[in-house]
């Protein structure tokens, strides 16, 4: 798996790509959502870069032996934790989350990979859930 430079705007927006491929597709709505937000941008980024890093993540994940099944447990908590170790400034774990949730709430729909990804972060950076989405069982994080 590559590694980004800690707090890097790449890494930021891999925890992104996580989340849009935890349902196993990245819905247009997704992506619209992204860009009228300017959630690239908050990154740190400009909004032509994210497919390329959602392209390396999934061929980073491709290399790995990724089968499409469950992207949490193919990744395991091991690997977590160094995706999660690479953004470990609070205000950019924020935005990432902020980001993130957006991004989710773009298709109206909360998928159970998308709940599983969303808490995941969550415990791994120690963040406290705040609200919940639809009749998901993840916690979304409002903007701070």
């Amino acid at each position: 798996m590559r590694t980004y430079p800690r707090n890097s705007p790449e890494a930021a927006a891999r925890i992104v790509a996580l989340i849009l491929i935890s349902d196993g597709h990245v819905s247009q709505s997704e992506y619209e959502s992204l860009n009228r937000l300017e959630g690239t941008r908050d990154l740190g980024l400009k909004p032509q870069d994210m497919p390329g890093i959602v392209q390396t993540l999934c061929e980073d994940l491709l290399m790995e032996g990724f089968n499409g099944r469950s992207l949490l447990s193919h990744i395991g908590d091991g690997f977590m934790v160094s995706l999660m170790a690479e953004v470990d400034e609070p205000q950019l774990q924020s935005k990432v989350l902020r980001v993130a949730t957006s991004v989710v709430n773009a298709d109206e729909h909360l998928s159970d990979g998308e709940a599983a990804m969303l808490d995941a972060i969550n415990r791994h950076w120690q963040k406290r859930p705040v609200m919940m989405v639809g009749n998901a069982s993840a916690a979304v994080p409002q903007r701070s």
